[in-house]
């Protein structure tokens, strides 16, 4: 009887894990970064504005997003839990891509999951959402994995071609893996779109390949004639 009993519970439990992986597998997600249940009502950062106060007022204040503290729990729990009810939130996301280097580990303490399986989830749950995919691939340039950096940022890219700060990231990423003429391409569209800051200029100075943009000449049929 125990026996039958105990292959009964081998069999539920079989199943149990074999639908979480269909699931997982349905929304793109391995099985450790668990599934985004409809009980579980996640809601859009883009869109579901009215909402976010609930959620951040208890578990996402300006202390907890610069990692000073949590506020019902420790900082990676309260981060996560924000994360559950608002996969795609921008902010909680890079909060929690910070909190992992400044702790050093892929899991921090009291996260449910992996930074990049927050990063998995928010691109599951929407994947037109271009800030999560630059988020992503600032998590994996700053994680060595350049080729796969800009994979996601040229996705980015392709959803929104107006963003300087994915221009910047994007040219230090081709800087990383020496693709020197697209590193260049992309400084000069993010400083021309106003990025402030000159690290990719420079370092693409040091290593002797930054060139001033061209600037086009002005249509002669555009100009106006001058008094004389």
């Amino acid at each position: 009887m125990r026996a039958k009993r105990f292959v009964s519970i081998r069999l539920v439990t079989a199943l149990l894990l074999s639908c979480l992986a269909s699931l997982a597998a349905g929304q793109e997600l391995p099985l450790q970064c668990g599934v985004l249940a409809s009980n579980d009502h996640p809601l859009d950062y883009r869109i579901d504005k009215d909402k976010l106060p609930v959620v951040e007022n208890r578990h996402f204040d300006p202390l907890t997003e610069r990692l000073v503290r949590g506020q019902t729990s420790s900082v990676g729990g309260d981060i996560s839990y924000t994360l559950n009810k608002f996969p795609n939130h921008h902010r909680a996301l890079i909060a929690m891509m910070n909190l992992g280097i400044r702790d050093k580990t892929t899991k921090p303490r009291g996260a449910v999951y992996s930074v990049e399986c927050f990063m998995r989830r928010a691109e599951a749950f929407r994947n037109d959402d271009a800030m999560v995919k630059m988020i992503y691939g600032l998590y994996l340039l700053n994680d060595g994995r350049a080729e796969a950096a800009i994979k996601k940022l040229e996705a980015a890219q392709e959803l929104s071609d107006n963003n300087p700060n994915l221009y910047y990231n994007l040219g230090l990423a081709y800087f990383d893996l020496k693709r020197y003429d697209q590193a260049l391409q992309s400084a000069h569209k993010a400083y021309s779109l106003g990025f402030p800051l000159p690290g990719l200029r420079d370092k693409l100075k040091r290593a002797g390949q930054w060139q001033d943009p061209v600037r086009s000449a002005p249509d002669p049929a555009t100009e106006k004639p001058s008094d004389s």
